[in-house]
């Protein structure tokens, strides 16, 4: 039987007591409003549904992202990139709303609100992980009566996908323009090998095998270690490197910041000569070229170029790492007219 308990001048109290259930309690601004959540539980306790939302209703989204980022996020590899998404819903206007009280239409107006100041991918990768720490407090912490707000949310479309390939005489101009033959070295070697950035910087002696062509990457964004072949420039690439002290193959740093700086700097430079050329030959510089590339650019280049010479999915896959075909797909761009020449 529920009881109902005024509590100063604005709010009332319910409390249900019932044989074999723990005792239930929660607070409203009105009477009615006690009343109905009273008739409810004690409905689904008639039923043999209920479950307790005690915790649900006493954890904000503040607090359950201290959980999660202690219990869960920490464990991960992409904790450091994961630990701003996480402060961002800790400091969120929804960070002191109790779980149990977010909706989806709160989220609805956060997305509108963050839209006018974040990219459509930004805000999608903030969901995701709310979803996540929602699914963890209802499948791992037991949270009972508690439901996942995110999937009602609609989501705003992520841009396309990026078709930037190399221009013919880019790579060119970039290997003139880099300070130090190291740099160049990774670039050569990262169009043959589709290598992720950090793959590449955090390279070892002990794990490459010139004789048998083979590279073993123990540390992947996936999580999963791969063998990847090298092609026959990707071993006079390496052949020609000596060997440091340290063990590192390349000496950048483990993230590759260094390597997407020295890369960025080549590019600019490349382009400034580029722009002097045209002006003495007096033609007009073409837009396009050696603007808006990136190092990454250099794994999109290689997936497509593995296409190019008829590898199968499968097979590139086991190169590139990528963990699903749809994946894959994103970051190969093959050109139209070859394609039309393999269809003669």
């Amino acid at each position: 039987m529920a009881t109902f308990y005024k509590r100063g001048s604005y709010q009332w109290q319910a409390k249900i007591r019932r044989k074999g259930s723990p005792i239930q309690t929660k607070t409203f601004n009105t009477r009615a409003d006690a009343e109905a959540w009273a008739r409810q539980v004690e409905s689904e306790m008639d039923r043999g549904v209920f479950v307790s939302r005690v915790e649900a209703e006493s954890t904000t989204l503040a607090e359950a992202m201290d959980r999660y980022e202690s219990e869960v996020s920490l464990k991960k590899k992409g904790y450091s990139k994961e630990k701003d998404k996480i402060d961002h819903w800790r400091k969120s206007s929804l960070g002191s709303l109790f779980l149990a009280n977010i909706r989806s239409s709160d989220l609805s107006k956060w997305r509108d609100e963050r839209l006018k100041r974040s990219s459509p991918a930004t805000v999608n990768r903030l969901l995701n992980l709310l979803s996540h720490v929602f699914t963890v407090a209802i499948q791992d912490w037991g949270m009972g009566g508690l439901s996942n707000p995110v999937p009602g949310v609609r989501r705003p479309k992520n841009p396309l996908p990026r078709e930037r390939r190399l221009l013919p005489g880019e790579i060119d101009n970039i290997l003139a323009a880099t300070g130090s033959p190291s740099i160049g070295d990774v670039i050569r070697f990262a169009i043959e090998t589709g290598m992720r950035r950090g793959e590449i910087s955090r390279m070892k002696w002990e794990h490459v095998d010139l004789k048998k062509k083979i590279l073993f990457v123990p540390e992947t964004k996936t999580g999963e270690p791969r063998k990847i072949p090298l092609s026959t420039e990707a071993v006079r690439v390496l052949s020609g490197l000596a060997r440091r002290i340290d063990g590192s193959v390349w000496g950048y740093d483990e993230k590759g910041l260094g390597i997407t700086r020295v890369f960025q700097e080549a590019v600019a430079r490349a382009r400034k000569a580029y722009e002097k050329e045209c002006e003495e030959k007096k033609e007009k510089p073409d837009p396009a070229f050696l603007v808006d590339l990136t190092f990454h650019d250099l794994r999109h280049e290689a997936t497509s170029r593995f296409f190019e010479k008829g590898l199968n999915p499968m097979q590139v896959a086991a190169i590139t790492g990528h963990k699903t075909l749809q994946m894959l797909k994103r970051y190969t761009h093959l050109k139209a007219e070859d394609l039309a020449e393999m269809l003669k």
